[in-house]
């Protein structure tokens, strides 16, 4: 099946190569699909998108049109496709519902040690001479109570990887993980009751598109002060103008994210902030877990070309 790669990242190329290994026809662009772009789908049956690119309506109309039927997405999350009118439209999404879950529950470890061990700060003082050792104290995270939000998949290898530093779990989810409660010691409670109680919240995943700005101006002064506080699930939770004044009144002594919103003036403004730590939207980045969203994605071509159907499809 001839396939249109959008919204191509250099580094995916090989990986998908790799896994279609001749059977599938891929053709790559590094333009985002958007109104400007749908036209380059013409001629082709499927198409692969990343979270970035925009398939609205309106743009799966013209897909429609164009001749698409199948729609596959390198990433777990869909929230960028309107799924109903793909529906209507005959269209078939599939997404890549897992894949290592160990990469981002690392990630979220590393961020934050370095928050809390301050080896951003550190570096910079280093840079410029200064040798002082006053600014760079941090805490043992042993014994503390650390907030999991999402414990599915990279949430439960997060909270197993906490355990092991002798942490106190609290967590919060629309649905229990019953294997993890086996595994580890871990008690779920309310997302008010994670903010009093935590001396650190990484967010990790989200239950439905209902849950914007669940971080704000209240849940943030339900927090306990000089908490730290991690985002590596969505932008759109936090509001980013509560974010800053809970760093601002120290409310927070630290922050790290991973997911943020390109345009957010004030988000970009804190990448000046000793104490904020703002990545790359990395947090995926392991050989393993882009080998598992390349080999799901051709799975997903391969599936439908021969049999018309994807496990892995969204609805």
């Amino acid at each position: 099946m001839k396939t249109l790669v959008y919204g191509l990242l250099e580094f995916e190329k090989a990986f998908l190569e790799k896994a279609a290994n001749g059977h599938q026809k891929l053709v790559y662009t590094n333009n985002f699909l958007n109104d400007e772009t749908v036209d380059l789908a013409k001629g082709f049956g499927a198409i692969s998108l990343n979270k970035d690119d925009i398939a609205s309506a309106p743009i799966l109309k013209k897909l429609y049109i164009l001749g698409v039927k199948f729609i596959t997405i390198r990433s777990d999350s869909f929230e960028n496709i309107e799924v109903s009118m793909a529906i209507a439209l005959g269209i078939k999404i599939a997404n890549v519902p897992y894949f290592s879950p160990y990469s981002i529950a690392e990630y979220a470890v590393t961020m934050l040690l370095a928050l809390n061990r301050k080896l951003l700060l550190a570096q910079k003082l280093r840079q410029n001479g200064d040798y002082r050792l006053d600014q760079l104290i941090g805490f043992d995270i042993h014994a503390k109570t650390i907030g999991i939000v999402g414990t599915q998949n990279s949430g439960a290898a997060f909270a197993k990887i906490m355990s092991g530093f002798g942490c106190k779990l609290l967590a919060f989810d629309r649905e229990e993980n019953q294997n993890l409660k086996n595994e580890i010691e871990i008690s779920y409670t309310s997302l008010e009751a994670i903010c009093e109680h935590s001396d650190v919240i990484v967010v990790l995943s989200v239950s439905n598109r209902n849950s914007e700005n669940i971080f704000n101006e209240t849940t943030f002064s339900k927090m306990k002060k000089g908490m730290q506080f991690i985002n590596l699930a969505r932008a759109n939770l936090v509001n980013t103008n509560d974010l800053k004044k809970a760093l601002d009144q120290g409310i927070l002594s630290a922050a790290g994210f991973d997911v943020y919103e390109f345009e957010d003036a004030i988000f970009l403004n804190m990448q000046s902030y000793p104490n904020v730590l703002i990545s790359n939207n990395q947090r995926f980045m392991t050989n393993e877990a882009l080998t598992e969203i390349a080999n799901t994605t051709i799975a997903n071509l391969n599936a439908w070309e021969f049999k018309g159907i994807s496990t892995n499809e969204v609805y």
